[in-house]
């Protein structure tokens, strides 16, 4: 018995979930664990994504506890019950695990740091009810306990909380600050190995979420160390790897991207953590969408809804990349009436105005562009601003204000140069181009899509790289078809078996000024099938 105890105990100390776990439980065979060692088994359990043998083992903690008359012991486990519970959607277990602790914490009758423990279900109530000035409130009522009594790890809870409230009330500045705050302690080596795991991920969820990419990257990197130093650990290494597949996404890196979302996905389910498999599933689609790989982006928007991940906007933008343009205005449209806080509305608008555009309605795409606009500007957020210019200038540039949009889209551009975002940055010199042509300077518009061109290759955005191409293509002289650039544009599309609707979404105009093009060339051209216009140009070099 000793022996085994002694092993496990070492183990622990070392890291080495699954050597403490196996000897730990050894032990508890020979003979029944004490409190403390139970809990310590519970953890180990807890860290190797064992979370059923985590709840029955801490439930055992708990009792024992009680029984060697330590009931403030009994109150924390019993707080820990109930939170793992809560996060499984056992919200009725939950609230009785957390009665129960504060019932033997009252039963003290004395100040302690279970109490602060005990602020946080109501911190995440009222987050959850949306009030989130008074999820801050009860989070900063648990931190100042916490620091009364020295409780490090109660501290970090609460702060990052705090943060959280602060980001979602869009005061993304202070809320930055807190979670920073939070983050010291972690990467300090001052927290438990479980509390670690939590502010480490909620902190990066928070950075994603006020928009952040380089802080998010920053902790990442940090998050990535911290699971490298104990290879049997599965409790984080998921959520940590997707957090790396979006980063790596972002920066244009799409092969590791797909890597580590797929292998996330894998130890997300070994974990039974099936919100963070989906959030796996959703950057494999994305990835997958971009390259051009539809089928399979579509499977895996699908499975990570089946796990309760919402898949927009990527399958609204697969839907019009499709050319079932319809489809997509219904699926973000839906999507963003559900959505009530601004941050949350922001992630959709940039899809809401693209899709808008390509269905013909530019009074909803410029709406959309004004909101966004507003919140990048209160958030001050660089990402967010960015996505702000490039919709203002591609809004601008549907209206016919080819002048103004350039402006808008130049400052997009480099602002996704600075954050190396470099499809975005692809992506907004191909609208650069266009409102050159549009300017009549076409030098400049086949430069712009020569070199948005190499990036999409260079990525493996097969999708992008056509549509430059195409649209960089030089014109042969007018007078051998009589077409404009705009019905040049189309016939190319056309002739590569494009429908008017896909036609409709890659040139960012409806459907119905597609099909008066078409009917343009079919006049000038003097054919009457799309067949025929396909082999007229072929026939003279137009594609």
């Amino acid at each position: 018995m000793a022996s085994f105890l002694e092993e496990g105990r070492r183990a622990f100390a070392a890291r080495a979930w699954a050597d403490a776990g196996a000897a730990l439980a050894r032990a508890d065979s020979e003979s029944p664990l004490s409190a403390a060692d139970l809990e310590a088994l519970a953890n180990a359990y807890y860290m190797l994504g064992r979370v059923d043998d985590f709840l029955a083992t801490l439930d055992r903690a708990h009792r024992a506890f009680v029984a060697e008359g330590e009931p403030l012991r009994a109150a924390r486990a019993a707080f820990f019950v109930g939170v793992n519970l809560a996060l499984r959607g056992e919200l009725g277990p939950a609230s009785g695990w957390w009665a129960r602790a504060q019932r033997l914490v009252e039963r003290e009758g004395r100040d302690c740091a279970e109490r602060g423990y005990l602020m946080m279900p109501v911190a995440l109530q009222h987050e959850g009810a949306g009030d989130y000035g008074a999820a801050f409130e009860a989070a900063g009522a648990a931190a100042r306990i916490a620091e009364r009594f020295g409780d490090r790890d109660l501290f970090a809870l609460a702060v990052h909380t705090q943060g959280l409230a602060r980001i979602r009330e869009e005061r993304l500045g202070e809320g930055l600050a807190l979670l920073d705050e939070a983050m010291l302690a972690a990467t300090a080596g001052e927290l438990s190995p479980v509390i670690t795991g939590v502010v480490y991920c909620g902190v990066i969820a928070g950075c994603e979420e006020a928009f952040e990419p380089r802080r998010a990257r920053e902790w990442t990197d940090a998050l990535s160390r911290w699971c490298e130093e104990q290879p049997d650990l599965v409790a984080f290494g998921g959520r940590c790897q997707v957090h790396r597949a979006e980063i790596m996404r972002h920066r244009g890196a799409w092969g590791d991207a797909l890597r580590e979302a797929r292998q996330a996905r894998e130890r997300c389910e070994r974990a039974m953590n099936r919100p963070a498999a989906g959030q796996a599933l959703y950057q494999q689609g994305e990835v997958l969408r971009l390259r051009g790989e539809h089928a399979a982006a579509e499977t895996a928007y699908l499975e990570a809804n089946g796990y309760g991940h919402e898949p927009q906007p990527g399958l609204a933008l697969l839907r019009l990349g499709q050319g079932a343009a319809a489809a997509a205005a219904a699926s973000i449209r839906r999507a963003l009436a559900e959505r009530t806080e601004p941050l949350a509305r922001a992630r959709l608008l940039p899809a809401h105005a693209e899709i808008m555009l390509a269905v013909g309605d530019a009074d909803e795409a410029r709406r959309a562009c004004d909101e966004l606009e507003e919140t990048a500007v209160r958030s001050g957020s660089p990402l967010l601003l960015a996505e702000a210019e490039g919709v203002r200038g591609t809004v601008q540039l549907a209206e016919g204000r080819p002048e103004v949009a350039l402006q808008s889209l130049r400052r997009a551009w480099r602002s996704w140069q600075e954050l190396e975002a470099p499809y975005a940055a692809a992506r907004a010199r191909v609208q650069v181009a266009r409102a050159c042509r549009a300017l009549g300077d076409d030098d400049t518009a086949v430069l712009e899509l020569d070199a948005a061109r190499v990036e999409f290759e260079r990525l493996g955005a097969a999708p992008d790289a056509a549509l430059a191409a195409a649209l960089a293509a030089p014109a042969p002289a007018p007078a051998r078809h009589g077409l404009t650039r705009r019905e040049l544009e189309v016939l190319r599309l056309l002739a590569s078996g494009r429908s008017n609707r896909q036609i409709a979404a890659e040139l960012v105009v409806s459907e119905h000024t597609v099909a008066r093009h078409v009917q343009n060339i079919f006049g000038k051209l003097r054919v009457s099938s799309r067949a025929a216009a396909t082999a007229f140009a072929f026939e003279h070099d137009l594609v």
